[in-house]
């Protein structure tokens, strides 16, 4: 069984600054591309940023000027650095990856239990 355990959400001022991590455990042959999601009330989940296992990585445009995705392969482990920081950025954020639990089986998606982020003064 593998879990995706996200934390560092949290109240943020506007313009202020919030790291994610997202890290996962348990027993797998190898992680894909990971990535991080947001939903915020009343809306659908939308893309933030994924990252492929060389590192390679894809924004939505709205947050590719502010977000930075990164990973530890070693660690299992995800990051999302958000800066600037604006209420509309208020959502629960989400953790995504592709997970190949053993060699010649597909890769399926996993996804984070999600961590709040709330930015207001």
């Amino acid at each position: 069984q593998v879990q995706l355990v996200e934390s560092g959400g949290g109240l943020v001022q506007p313009g202020g600054s919030l790291r994610l991590s997202c890290a996962a455990s348990g027993s797998f042959f190898s992680i894909y591309t990971m990535g991080w999601y947001r939903q915020a009330p009343g809306k659908q989940r939308e893309l933030v940023a994924t990252i492929t296992t060389g590192g390679s990585t894809n924004y939505a445009d709205l947050m590719k000027d502010r977000f930075t995705i990164s990973r530890d392969n070693a660690k299992n482990t995800v990051y999302l650095q958000m800066n600037s920081l604006k209420p509309e950025d208020t959502a629960v954020y989400y953790c995504n990856a592709n997970i190949r639990y053993k060699l010649g089986y597909p890769a399926q998606a996993h996804w984070g239990q999600g961590t709040q982020v709330t930015v207001s003064s």
